[in-house]
């Protein structure tokens, strides 16, 4: 259980064959939809972790799950996994860490995800803000962490059915060595009853299924493309629709991805590349945009796939933020390339600082002297719904109900 998602191979941002692919054609708003609009088709998805706890909360992890490196002690300065600060207003319950008060002198408390009151708080800002679907990500249930969660599977289908959003279980593989035959176990003995939900979501009539980490060349991710290959297609044999969360040079099979999985990526109905540590910048957005995600469209619609790239807010400890000009360029560019749906990662990832949801605004919303920034680090003031205000603007883009535009429309402060 280490303190991250996914700590993430870096990469050489446009100095590959990519570059010349991508250069040849620019297919520039004409890619072709290999489904209709859906629940994930057309629509904005949040990667949703659902994965912290705090002493007291009364999850079977017990202990400072995530917030934490060494989970048994109380989050510090000396004992973090975070790189952002959340904005605490809204939630009703707080759990006091070893951090000194805020700077405005109120304790520096923090939620836990096992809070129902938490994943609600959570599923009505979706609510409040437009945002669609959350693809609730499962690591391997049958590691301690199992037990937690199966309990937060369902507290967000109650959250998912209460405010009228969509939900689908998104298996990490990430370390997960027997997952072969134990991620179709687990599917048909646990997660496939939430299917029955109201709130689940469908894509051509099926229930939708992610399946993030095949293909990475990572030693954590060692399973053959044949042992890959299988399991996207027993799921597809189990009437799902299957998106798989690939390396960013899934097509190239290099640099992150090893080679010989094309078949693997392909057998996918939906492939969501990742992005997080691959840009950090505008220039890198419109690079990649060129070399990337103009030749991965194309790759999709020549094989009947639906694309659904990766944007991502930037890290607030790294100050990539550029106050939402950064984001709102990954939009315009994903838009304008004609991808099926957009992948926002994350809406809770407080520990790689990519998260969307409530973050602290300023100084006085951090613990005295943890070294944390701001949503105002680089000087303009952002209020703390500003990257859920700014996503959902970027969802009314991407379904044509604003013109295609650079600018961003979204104001930092309401």
């Amino acid at each position: 259980m280490g303190i991250s998602r996914r700590h993430l191979i870096g990469s050489a941002l446009g100095a590959t064959a990519l570059g010349a692919l991508g250069a040849a054609r620019l297919t520039t708003g004409t890619a072709s939809a290999a489904s209709p609009p859906g629940d994930v088709v057309g629509k904005i998805t949040v990667g949703y972790q659902g994965w912290f706890a705090c002493a007291g909360d009364g999850a079977p992890i017990n202990g400072w799950w995530h917030w934490a490196a060494n989970m048994s002690q109380p989050p510090s300065p000396s004992n973090t996994g975070i790189h952002s600060w959340p904005d605490m207003r809204d939630y009703t319950k707080g759990y006091k860490t070893d951090y000194n008060n805020l700077n405005n002198g109120q304790p520096a408390n923090l939620f836990s995800s096992y809070d129902q009151q938490t994943v609600d708080t959570h599923f009505r800002w979706m609510q409040q803000y437009n945002i669609d679907t959350a693809a609730l990500q499962r690591f391997n249930p049958f590691s301690p962490e199992g037990p937690t969660r199966d309990a937060m599977a369902t507290k967000v289908r109650s959250a998912a059915e209460k405010y009228g959003r969509k939900f689908y279980i998104m298996y990490d593989a990430t370390g997960w060595l027997d997952m072969k035959g134990q991620m179709k176990q687990d599917w048909t003995d646990k997660m496939k009853a939430h299917t029955s939900s109201s709130a689940y979501a469908r894509q051509n009539g099926k229930p939708v299924v992610g399946i993030w980490g095949f293909g990475f060349n990572e030693g954590n991710k060692p399973w053959s493309a044949a042992d890959c290959l299988d399991v996207v297609n027993w799921f597809k044999s189990q009437g799902c629709y299957v998106m798989g969360g690939v390396p960013t040079h899934w097509r190239s099979g290099n640099e992150d991805s090893r080679p010989g999985y094309i078949g693997v990526y392909h057998a996918f109905n939906m492939l969501s590349p990742w992005m997080v540590g691959r840009i950090g910048n505008i220039a890198d957005t419109d690079r990649f945009f060129t070399n990337v995600n103009t030749p991965d469209q194309a790759d999709c619609n020549a094989n009947g796939v639906d694309y659904q790239p990766c944007v991502l807010p930037g890290d607030t400890q790294s100050r990539q933020r550029a106050h939402g000009d950064f984001m709102w360029r990954q939009f315009y560019n994903m838009v304008r390339v004609g991808a099926q749906g957009i992948y926002i990662s994350m809406f809770d990832e407080y520990n790689e600082g990519n998260q969307i949801a409530k973050t602290a605004e300023n100084a006085s919303m951090v613990p005295a002297g943890s070294g944390i920034w701001a949503l105002d680090e680089d000087g303009t003031v952002c209020s703390s719904d500003y990257y859920l205000r700014l996503t959902g603007d970027g969802g009314r883009m991407l379904k044509k109900e604003i013109a295609l535009t650079p600018n961003r429309p979204t104001r930092p402060v309401a």
